[in-house]
């Protein structure tokens, strides 16, 4: 995928929003960390969606957690989205394979059509149907989206849903397991990794790639979060390593040394 992106192939990671019980300060760790821009958009139905931009290029969004979950005191969480031809298709395949639809295919203003599904092993994912919004502008460069990455109790059960929704192809050595959307590397697939956080629910992880994994997780102390894995070399594809926000919202930081995962 270029590092400019104007139009995304049909199954392909798009977009990731965080879900977060406190904004400001959301806005105020990720703008610091990754030099993004924020920019809050009214909703019709009242509150903000905040686009979070680098260079004037969308990369991410943000916003408040749902009032239930909010009330709840749940932690924070980013979501990843798959750029569809259509939303309410896409979700009925999903729901058939099952998945459990957890929002239904709705019209966002004029930005696209969206819907959000659990998929059989328990992670959530969201099918995004472009108009005026493609998902994010810019990837694979320093600060942006390189990376997804689905971490579950139920690798076959994964396996088998994703090839069967989206036309994937499934590709695993000794090392990592990959799926494949043509071409195109889609996402990874990875077993509970041991150190996630005990009850940890399976869930397609974000990777923002970085230049300096151990600068950043430093920065990232220092504004008030914390580390899951610390600097840790990943065989020979690089280094990452896993934070959470100051609201309990986790994502990977990683620098490549050899090969870029979503060429």
């Amino acid at each position: 995928m270029s590092h400019f992106v104007q139009k995304y192939p049909e199954n392909t990671f798009n977009w990731i929003d965080l879900s977060t019980s406190d904004v400001g300060a959301a806005k105020q760790f990720y703008t610091q960390l990754f030099g993004w821009e924020a920019e809050d958009q009214p909703l019709p139905q009242g509150g903000t969606y905040t686009m979070l931009r680098m260079n004037g290029k969308s990369v991410a969004g943000l916003g408040q957690l749902p009032p239930d979950q909010l009330a709840s005191g749940h932690e924070a969480y980013w979501s990843s989205y798959v750029s569809v031809a259509d939303t309410d298709a896409m979700t009925d395949k999903a729901a058939a394979l099952g998945a459990t639809i957890i929002m239904p295919a709705m019209t966002v203003m004029d930005e696209g059509r969206v819907s959000v599904i659990n998929d059989p092993t328990g992670a959530y994912i969201g099918l995004w149907q472009p108009k005026n919004h493609i998902g994010a502008q810019l990837v694979n460069i320093p600060n942006t989206l390189v990376w997804n990455e689905l971490a579950t109790h139920k690798l076959d059960a994964a396996k088998s849903f994703y090839c069967d929704l989206f036309g994937w192809s499934f590709h695993s050595d000794e090392q990592y397991a990959m799926f494949k959307n043509g071409e195109r590397w889609a996402g990874g697939l990875v077993h509970m990794p041991e150190y996630m956080p005990e009850g940890t629910i399976p869930h397609w992880g974000v990777y923002i790639l970085v230049d300096d994994v151990a600068q950043t997780v430093a920065k990232a102390l220092s504004l008030g979060g914390a580390t899951i894995l610390d600097n840790t070399k990943v065989s020979e594809t690089g280094t990452m390593a896993v934070i959470r926000d100051g609201q309990g919202g986790a994502f990977s930081i990683m620098k490549m040394d050899a090969v870029d995962p979503m060429p």
